[in-house]
């Protein structure tokens, strides 16, 4: 692997990681929300990620060159009851439809999320060392 490949590595798991963070905290935000535009309570969305491919000299598909988002998904696992019959989205037996998050797995993932955004900087600031190293061993 080339110096600029464990960047473009790394950055690649930057980018992914950070809309992961970014949809675990839409995800907190709404985890109260009864009523979206579409019906119902908010639904929970999960980041899917898949390895990136590049093709070697001898027209191999090779991976481990990134991460790529295919995409982000509602989470179809359904909605939590809860009995509140003063509540306006009440049905006739009192009980509300909440959204399918749940803020303990949300948080565990959001620490995981930040654990691999704080790996991958550390890989590019180990990368740039030893660059800064090489650089420094040709002007000797």
């Amino acid at each position: 692997m080339t110096m600029f490949q464990a960047f473009r590595t790394s950055a690649s798991g930057l980018t992914a990681e950070r809309l992961r963070m970014d949809t675990i905290a839409n995800n907190l935000a709404n985890a109260n929300t009864t009523r979206t535009e579409a019906g119902g309570p908010y639904q929970r969305q999960t980041v899917i990620f898949t390895p990136m491919e590049r093709s070697n000299k001898l027209n191999r598909k090779a991976i481990g060159h990134g991460v790529k988002v295919v995409g982000v998904v509602a989470d179809n696992s359904p909605p939590r009851l809860v009995f509140d019959p003063q509540h306006p989205d009440a049905n006739g037996d009192g009980y509300v439809e909440m959204p399918n998050v749940h803020v303990v797995k949300e948080m565990v993932d959001l620490i995981t999320a930040t654990r691999a955004y704080e790996a991958n900087i550390t890989a590019i600031n180990a990368a740039k060392s030893m660059a800064m190293k090489a650089l420094e061993i040709g002007r000797g």
